[in-house]
């Protein structure tokens, strides 16, 4: 019996261990369909300073690194505008859907970054990333509004994005701690 007891406390504390450990950065997400569209909100807080959040958010090309982009290339800059090129893939039903798209960003440095779908295969898709300071943290919270033109029925689509997109955000929060410091004094 007291074996069974010590397993049982034992199996309870590894896994509420492994729950704490997996969400790290506070990672948190809600997708929620507005009629065909998909309202997709998300944040996570990371023990950086808002000048090195900032800049990794800004590092459009090494976005390839996070899981389901394939590639990220920025084709034009003029004064705070930045337009991206990026091929995005999900996996629906087993079957790999690729996603191109050029995406204005429209930057306010430490702050905010604003986004939309210039052309590509979605329908819509627009949003903005925020960077709020929080004690020695900083949440990156976006949120964002996309709809897809599939073949393939929405109620789908928002299963599977669902099911795929919470890592993502995890992966961007561990990537987000890992990256280069910036000096706050280099913040303009």
């Amino acid at each position: 019996m007291k074996l069974f007891v010590f397993l049982v406390t034992a199996v309870f504390i590894s896994s509420s261990y492994s729950q704490d450990n997996a969400n790290l950065y506070d990672v948190q997400v809600t997708v929620s369909p507005i009629g065909e569209r998909l309202q997709i909100n998300a944040s996570y807080a990371v023990p950086i300073n808002i000048c090195s959040a900032y800049s990794f958010i800004t590092d459009y090309e090494a976005s390839k690194n996070i899981p389901g982009i394939i590639d990220a290339k920025i084709v034009s800059r003029f004064g705070n505008k930045v337009r991206v090129r990026r091929v995005i893939e999900e996996e629906i039903l087993f079957f790999p859907v690729q996603l191109k798209s050029v995406v204005e960003y429209t930057e306010v440095p430490y702050q905010l970054l604003s986004f939309e779908q210039m052309s590509g295969d979605a329908k819509f898709y627009k949003g903005t990333w925020k960077l709020l300071t929080d004690k020695d943290k900083t949440v990156f919270k976006y949120d964002s509004v996309v709809e897809l033109d599939s073949v393939i029925p929405s109620f789908v689509i928002s299963y599977f994005i669902k099911n795929n997109i919470r890592n993502r955000f995890e992966v961007m929060a561990k990537k987000a701690a890992q990256h280069k410091a910036v000096e706050v004094g280099t913040c303009k």
